[in-house]
């Protein structure tokens, strides 16, 4: 079931047909979401979106079904029952054989103990696995190798027949939460405040066999592992639940940079400072990392934050972000973040440098009478001289997105088709930019006008 709403309105839970439409405001004019499609299937939280292609995508989370969608219309695909409980990861396996046809499929892994393996051309499930332990926290897909791993209280290698290939022996009872791909076969795998280094090797008498190695354990972190991302094959990085940051070298796994504190307000001497008599642990949490080549977008806490990876620093901050802690951040081609948040909000921001400031001249008179003037003055040149060589950044708030009434656990952005949202609401929205969806109806329009000989030019 699905619904228009223009303006970007509210359709709380239970209440969806006698909402008010709400208006985002005259203050967000730079948003271009305003008409929003509400998608409706789930009868639960829905806590992963998984991108299939240019158009489709699957939604699932804890009613333990997966729904295949079509980002432009809105419409419901496919319908895919074959869980019994919540699902706790999705992944998407292609084809990796550019010359055939791309034969679409997802894997989705469940509180049940198994993991399916999904045709999204056709909707039917392929293969089902039952012989795990324990329930499978994370999926990754290693589209070269044309094999994917399972992680939870073991790691399991699997081909695209689901055939078991490797695995490795059980670890611990918390098991692996999160894994990321790394070069030369290797993968990194968080285990509680572990992170651990496995290396597949290929069988030697030739045939589709794999071993998988442990090779290294770091034990860096002085808290669970959160949130792992990969920036490139030379670098990546992992965030903790106290908010640990930790720049990885891809190749032999060194640390580049350690940052514990890059969020306190006392390394950012223009941002105005908070006075707390205590930090909660949750409003330093790194819950979620992505990258670029340049930065890494942290959501920690309550804030999103901007790192450097060449200055080693960081460069633009919102400490309050959003009201409640930030699920998921993501940075757009044209230098644009958005994020959402437990409060149900989703935001747009603009990465901005700051225009700079000529430097203030050095104070004289009563510092200089005690003494003070030598260091005031070196202090000032050196903070100048930083100044002119370190471009600095804001983040600017520019859409406030206002349609769901509960968390919003993740969303997925689709360019000139919008942005799909899922929440604890039991919703999907897909948000659309108004201005490009009234030219598209205006054009039809026009179209079919031609078309039926109703369109009539009077001069």
């Amino acid at each position: 079931m699905l619904r228009w709403l223009i303006g970007g309105g509210r359709e709380p839970q239970g209440l969806a047909e006698k909402s008010s439409v709400q208006t985002i405001g005259e203050d967000q004019i730079q948003n271009p979401y305003t008409e929003l499609l509400v998608l409706k299937g789930h009868q639960d939280i829905v806590r992963f979106l998984v991108q299939i292609d240019d158009c489709r995508f699957a939604s699932a989370g804890d009613d333990g079904v997966v729904f295949l969608w079509n980002a432009q219309t809105g419409e419901k695909l496919f319908e895919l029952r074959g869980h019994t409980h919540k699902i706790t990861a999705i992944a998407p396996f292609s084809s990796p054989d550019a010359s055939e046809e791309k034969n679409h499929l997802i894997l989705t892994a469940s509180a049940d103990r198994t993991v399916i393996i999904w045709d999204c051309t056709s909707g039917r499930q392929v293969q089902k696995v039952s012989c795990f332990h324990s329930t499978v926290k994370c999926l990754t897909v290693l589209q070269r190798l044309d094999v994917w791993l399972s992680g939870g209280s073991d790691l399991c290698v699997w081909n695209r027949k689901l055939d078991l290939l490797c695995k490795t022996s059980h670890l611990t009872d918390a098991g692996i939460s999160a894994l990321v791909e790394l070069p030369k076969n290797c993968v990194a795998a968080a285990v509680g405040k572990e992170l651990i280094i496995f290396r597949l090797i290929a069988a030697v008498d030739g045939s589709e066999g794999w071993n998988v190695l442990e090779v290294k354990r770091l034990v860096d972190h002085q808290d669970n592992i959160l949130s792992l991302v990969s920036v490139n094959d030379l670098t990546f990085v992992t965030g903790s639940h106290v908010g640990e940051l930790i720049v990885w070298d891809a190749l032999d796994w060194t640390k580049q940079v350690t940052e514990c504190n890059f969020w306190d307000s006392s390394v950012h001497p223009d941002v105005q400072p908070e006075i707390k008599l205590s930090q909660s642990p949750n409003e330093t949490s790194v819950q979620h990392l992505t990258s670029d080549e340049e930065c890494v977008f942290a959501a920690v806490g309550k804030g999103i934050y901007v790192y450097n990876l060449q200055m080693k620093r960081v460069i633009a901050c919102q400490r309050a972000a959003h009201d409640s802690s930030v699920l998921h951040i993501e940075k757009l081609p044209n230098r644009q973040l958005i994020s959402c948040s437990e409060d149900g909000s989703v935001r747009i921001w603009d990465l901005r440098e700051k225009q700079q400031l000529p430097a203030e001249p050095v104070p004289t008179g009563f510092f200089n009478m005690w003494g003070f003037g030598r260091a005031n003055r070196q202090a000032n040149q050196a903070a100048k001289k930083v100044q002119e060589n370190t471009p600095m950044y804001f983040l600017e708030l520019v859409g406030d997105l206002i349609g769901h009434s509960s968390a919003v656990q993740m969303f997925l952005y689709f360019g000139e088709l919008g942005l799909a949202t899922c929440s604890a609401d039991h919703l999907i929205i897909l948000w659309k930019d108004g201005e490009r969806e009234s030219r598209l109806r205006s054009l039809t329009l026009f179209q079919k006008l031609a078309q039926n000989g109703d369109l009539q030019l009077r001069f």
